[in-house]
């Protein structure tokens, strides 16, 4: 038992490890946003419909009920990596991560508000002590703004996608949910390139290094991270995935100043205000697995 726990904390490590790399893969890749997200769905898509076809052919099937929630999912994460991967592209990886990293504030924060729960104490405090770290970060890299203000949205969108996974998943094989979500996604971007004049189907084309990137992005770093995660979770606790989610922006941001070297190079209060967030993550996520709150009057 305790060796499949400890296989388990491993992979899950390499899991979002592989998550924090997709943003070095869309700093390397040379297509726009837009194509970059067509790719990664497609190839994603395809793979785990390939793996439920063989493995479990029975988890296509879906109650028609729960076709609005998967269709808003589908078309969540599709806008959500579309605006990650454009604010990589114009502000870089350190910066689109640190906005990312309040992502999981949000939830805590919109979770009571979408499940219809009290909101606690402590989730204010640290709410509050994030977005301290947040400022500073706007005032330490105030000429990034733009790319910043996208990658908060994109961290916006990565929230309802994860409200909304929360109830799918609790009514839903979540391999299910991932191919139809993904494939929603895929077909909603390549329509919106079909009918988009001002884009021309040319901006798909792929040269060179970009095809390694893609299916390494659509492959490992989606589909079978998708596919593991699942049973992955299933040895550990909450507190635990939670901390590992956290490191996320860690490994993405390390990954990228020794790819990138001094481009994703920061002034020392960016770092200051991103360990701020850290922080503030991580003693939330303390204080909700380990204790109970009072709740909020």
């Amino acid at each position: 038992m305790q060796n499949a726990r400890q296989k388990s904390l491993l992979q899950f490590h390499f899991i979002v490890f592989l998550f924090g790399f997709t943003s070095i893969l869309g700093a390397l890749i040379q297509l726009p946003a837009l194509s970059i997200v067509a790719w990664r769905m497609g190839i994603a898509s395809l793979l785990i419909g390939l793996f439920l076809a063989v493995r479990h052919p029975e988890k296509f099937k879906i109650p028609s009920s729960q076709w609005p929630l998967v269709i808003a999912g589908g078309l969540m994460i599709a806008v959500h990596w579309i605006t990650f991967f454009h604010a990589i592209k114009i502000a870089g990886v350190s910066l689109t991560l640190s906005m990312m990293a309040t992502g999981a504030f949000m939830t805590a924060l919109l979770e009571p508000l979408f499940y219809r729960k009290k909101m606690v104490v402590y989730e204010l405090l640290f709410g509050a002590l994030a977005l301290l770290g947040l400022l500073l970060i706007f005032r330490a890299e105030y000429d990034q703004l733009w790319g910043m203000v996208v990658a908060l949205i994109s961290a916006v969108l990565s929230v309802f996608f994860t409200l909304i996974n929360g109830k799918l998943t609790h009514r839903l094989p979540a391999r299910s949910v991932s191919f139809y979500e993904l494939f929603i996604g895929f077909v909603a971007v390549m329509l919106y390139i079909q009918f988009d004049p001002q884009i021309a189907w040319s901006s798909l084309a792929v040269q060179g290094s970009d095809l390694v990137y893609l299916l390494i992005l659509g492959s490992v770093c989606t589909a079978y991270a998708f596919i593991v995660s699942v049973s992955v979770m299933k040895e550990l606790n909450p507190f635990t995935i939670m901390i590992i989610i956290n490191l996320e922006p860690v490994y993405g941001i390390l990954l990228s100043l020794a790819i990138f070297g001094e481009k994703e190079y920061m002034s020392p209060t960016f770092y200051v205000g991103l360990l701020v967030i850290l922080v503030a993550i991580g003693c939330n996520g303390y204080f909700k697995t380990r204790a109970v709150a009072p709740p909020l009057q």
